[in-house]
């Protein structure tokens, strides 16, 4: 189950919140499943601008190289440089230990675009519903 109080996109980054409008965000539990063992993180550097839905770094795993996606728009204010230097915390603890950037968000309003954790959740459900047909 996905933590509640976090949003998410149909990439499979999740959004939580926190303070005065900024949050941390990350992998989903699904897509670090999908991707097995992640071993390199290309993250934006601090102070650097994204735009939602836009592509803000990458993440390689031993299966494949994907992008990862800004959940919201807003000015990068820190990475995880543990997850950086051990990018098998992604694996290990992806809502927690495991997250990737901290965001302080330029239209908080976006968010609204994002799902819910139940939403979410049956968005994966779906998608493995229509991978084992």
């Amino acid at each position: 189950m996905s933590p509640k109080e976090y949003k998410y996109t149909r990439e499979h980054e999740w959004f939580g919140p926190e303070p005065e409008n900024t949050g941390k965000t990350g992998l989903t539990k699904y897509a670090e499943n999908q991707l097995g063992d992640i071993v390199f993180l290309d993250l934006p550097a601090p102070g650097t601008q994204v735009q939602q839905f836009e592509k803000m770094g990458e993440i390689e795993s031993v299966k494949a190289v994907t992008d990862l996606f800004a959940p919201a728009s807003g000015k990068v204010v820190e990475i995880n440089t543990k997850a950086v230097d051990s990018p098998n915390l992604v694996n290990e603890d992806p809502y927690g230990a495991g997250w990737l950037v901290k965001l302080e968000l330029s239209k908080p309003s976006e968010l609204d675009a994002l799902m819910s954790s139940d939403a979410y959740d049956k968005y994966v459900e779906s998608l493995s519903q229509e991978s084992s047909q």
